[in-house]
C-alpha cells in the first residue's frame, strides 16, 4: 500500500485512485454511484495532491485521509473528494459554486471537468494560499473570494451545480435560491463534532426541490456569520 511520498507521487497518486475506485464500489448501494467514471478519475489524476498539503503533512499527501490544513480546517479525504464530484455529475460547460475553498484540492479537481468555478472561503489567509497554489498550477478557470458562503455568490448565480464542502446545520435558503432549474446541490448537514448526513438536493424545471441523504460523513463546520 503506497500512503506517502516515499514513492514517487505519479506512483502515489495512481495507488490512491484504485483504492478510491474500490471504496466507490464498496458504497454504491448507499450513494448509487458504483463506479468512478472515466471524467472524474482523470481530474484528480491531473491534480497533485501534495501541492495541496502542508510541508508537515507531505508525508501522508497520498493516503485515502483528510489531513489538517491549519486553522481548524482539513483537506477532504480523496473519497469525498471523488464521491461528492460524481454525486454533482458536472457538465463540461457548467458554472458551479463551491463553499468552502480551503487548501484548493476540491476547486482544482473540479476546474478539470466543467467551464468554470467560483469558490467562496471564510478564512482570508486560506484563501489567498489556494488562489496562490492554483495560479502555480496555472488552473485559471476558478475565481476565489472570501466571504460567508451560506449566502451564496448571487452576482454569478444561478449555478449549474453547489457543492458544500463544510456542515451546515440546514441547508442554506439562499444556496437553493442560486441553484438553476435542473441543477444539483451537495452538502453535509448535520451538528459540528458529530456525524452528519451527506445529501443530494436537486431542483426540478419547475424550480421544485427534492433531497435524499447518502452516507454518514464528518465535516468541519460551515462558518456563517451571524443573523
Amino acid at each position: 500500500m503506497v500512503d506517502c511520498l516515499d514513492e514517487a507521487p505519479e506512483t502515489a497518486r495512481q495507488a490512491l485512485l484504485e483504492r478510491v475506485a474500490a471504496e466507490i464500489r464498496e458504497t454504491g448501494e448507499a450513494t448509487g454511484c458504483c463506479e468512478l467514471s472515466g471524467r472524474v478519475w482523470h481530474a484528480l489524476a491531473a491534480v497533485p495532491r501534495h501541492r495541496f498539503v502542508p510541508d508537515e503533512q507531505q508525508k501522508w499527501a497520498y493516503a485515502n485521509t483528510p489531513l489538517p490544513i491549519g486553522r481548524g480546517q482539513t483537506i477532504s479525504q480523496p473519497f469525498i473528494v471523488a464521491l461528492m464530484t460524481e454525486l454533482l455529475a458536472p457538465a463540461p460547460g457548467a458554472t458551479l459554486l463551491e463553499i468552502g475553498t480551503g487548501s484548493g484540492y476540491q476547486a482544482a479537481v473540479l476546474a478539470q471537468l466543467v467551464r468554470q468555478v467560483y469558490s467562496i472561503e471564510r478564512i482570508p489567509e486560506l484563501a489567498r494560499a489556494a488562489a496562490q497554489r492554483l495560479r502555480e498550477l496555472s488552473i485559471d478557470n476558478v475565481e476565489i473570494r472570501v466571504g460567508d458562503g451560506a449566502q451564496g455568490w448571487k452576482e454569478h448565480a444561478p449555478f449549474d451545480g453547489i457543492m458544500v464542502t463544510a456542515a451546515a446545520l440546514a441547508v442554506p435558503p439562499a444556496l437553493v435560491q442560486q441553484l438553476k432549474p435542473g441543477g444539483r446541490l451537495v452538502i453535509p448537514v448535520g451538528e459540528p463534532g458529530r456525524t452528519q448526513d451527506l445529501q443530494v438536493i436537486d431542483k426540478d424545471q419547475q424550480g421544485a426541490v427534492f433531497s435524499r441523504s447518502l452516507l454518514p460523513v464528518v465535516f468541519v463546520p460551515l462558518i456563517q456569520s451571524p443573523a
